[in-house]
């Protein structure tokens, strides 16, 4: 039988990751768009929501992604290997 302390990560890890990976995702469909061919120029290539908003978002949610690989529960016993 699998013991909870055998798991690296505990249920919060995994929901933090998930919601890391969602911020992550919305910030790369935040940068999609139509882009310029060789024969029509399209500005909206340059606008502030795929130059800084979307990176932005990415950044925060890599970030949250690495929080919640390191984050501990306090409430978790920490348990001596004999």
């Amino acid at each position: 039988m699998t013991d909870k302390r055998d798991f690296a990560f505990g249920r919060m890890n995994f929901i933090l990751l998930a919601v890391g990976m969602a911020v992550v995702i919305i910030g790369f469909i935040l940068m999609g768009g139509d882009g310029s061919t060789d024969t029509a120029y399209n500005p909206d290539i340059f606008n502030a929501r795929r130059t800084k908003v979307a990176p932005i978002v990415c950044l925060l949610g890599f970030v949250s992604m690495v929080y919640a690989v390191v984050y501990k529960d306090k409430k978790e016993k920490i348990h001596d290997v004999d």
